[in-house]
């Protein structure tokens, strides 16, 4: 059986982890309606504000609660009008007495760095200790900009393209690619709470999207650079890539903020199907930090990059459909994504037999 395929009805994913669901905009004062992990999702927000996360399934006919509309604090069922609280509690129902009725599953969320983040395993296991800490989203230092795309892959198709850059010579000739990504040797080193990959490149020219950043730090476009690139893969699916170039000599990775344009990439990567996934897509970045033309500027050439990249997992994934006994091979430059895939089985198989 190919690695990337599983038997029908088998775990793909960590359930016992945070994933984020949306961003903090995208729960108003209207319901909305998501698959994460499989699991059909409503969220809306509470009389307190709070984000609540419920199945996404009506108990009285089975209707989507996410077509239904927010009163109060409380969800409203758009079928029959079945009102729901935050904690999945039906609270009433034109004409019914409603104390029997079975609780809708509710998720846990944490709504923190602009996301709502959801828990789509068991409730009682959920740990907020264990949410990731994002330094860059919570200091004046950095500025961000984001964005999100459905992409219908595999998430570990992502996980994959993200851990191996050597695609960008190929799939973004025009933005961030160029020859020595190939050139430039790559190391794969993991531990138990991360896969990581690295590759530096002295003497470049920068490609243009970095001529552009350079430009917004203040340094010169044109001048030769030091480029690199450091891949973090954490579970139970983001991938923080460090990224930048420094005037060639000054000290590459190390040199001075002053003397370089440094940033992460930020992917979290969500799980909706098996061949399915939500991608939120940015770059949190420490030059120009108040130039908010330069982030706007960054965002849309990073959704063009990605939007490549969108185009070439779509299409794999219909090629891997229509092709499932077709072996793949796994080179030296697939140690990030297959050392990620090793650690996301290892999390799956802790799970189904936990110690």
């Amino acid at each position: 059986m190919r690695a990337d395929l599983a038997p029908a009805g088998a775990q793909l994913w960590p359930k016992d982890s945070w994933y984020v669901a949306c961003t903090s905009a995208e729960v108003t004062d209207q319901a909305l309606g998501r698959t994460i992990c499989n699991e059909r999702m409503v969220f809306f927000r509470g009389k307190d504000g709070t984000v609540c996360a419920l199945e996404d399934f009506c108990p009285h006919r089975g209707a989507p609660l996410s077509l239904g509309f927010v009163r109060g604090g409380q969800l409203v069922c758009g079928y029959h009008g079945l009102v729901t609280d935050c904690h999945g509690k039906v609270a009433s129902m034109p004409g019914q007495r409603v104390g029997g009725f079975p609780k809708t599953r509710h998720f846990p969320t944490i709504e923190r760095y602009g996301f709502i983040w959801v828990w789509p395993g068991r409730a009682d296991a959920s740990n907020p200790a264990a949410l990731h800490h994002l330094e860059w989203a919570e200091s004046a230092d950095w500025a961000y900009g984001g964005g999100y795309y459905h992409i219908a892959c595999d998430y570990r198709l992502m996980v994959d393209n993200l851990m191996d850059l050597t695609h960008e010579t190929y799939v973004h000739a025009s933005s961030i690619g160029q020859k020595e990504i190939d050139e430039a040797p790559v190391k794969t080193h993991a531990t138990d709470r991360e896969v990581v990959t690295s590759r530096f490149m002295d003497a470049v020219s920068a490609p243009p999207f970095w001529q552009m950043a350079l430009r917004g730090a203040g340094l010169p476009e044109d001048a030769p650079v030091d480029r690199w690139q450091i891949c973090r893969f954490t579970l139970p699916s983001h991938v923080m890539i460090e990224v930048g170039v420094a005037l060639q000599g000054r000290g590459g990775y190390e040199a001075d903020d002053a003397l370089k344009a440094s940033a992460i990439v930020v992917d979290f990567i969500t799980p909706e199907t098996e061949t399915s996934h939500h991608y939120f897509w940015g770059m949190a970045r420490r030059f120009a930090t108040e130039d908010e033309m330069l982030t706007d500027t960054i965002r849309e050439g990073q959704g063009r990059i990605f939007a490549e990249d969108l185009d070439m997992l779509e299409q794999q994934q219909a090629n891997l459909t229509r092709y499932p006994d077709r072996r793949l091979l796994k080179l030296n430059i697939d140690a990030g994504g297959v050392r990620s895939r090793m650690m996301i089985e290892r999390a799956i198989a802790a799970e189904i037999t936990p110690i």
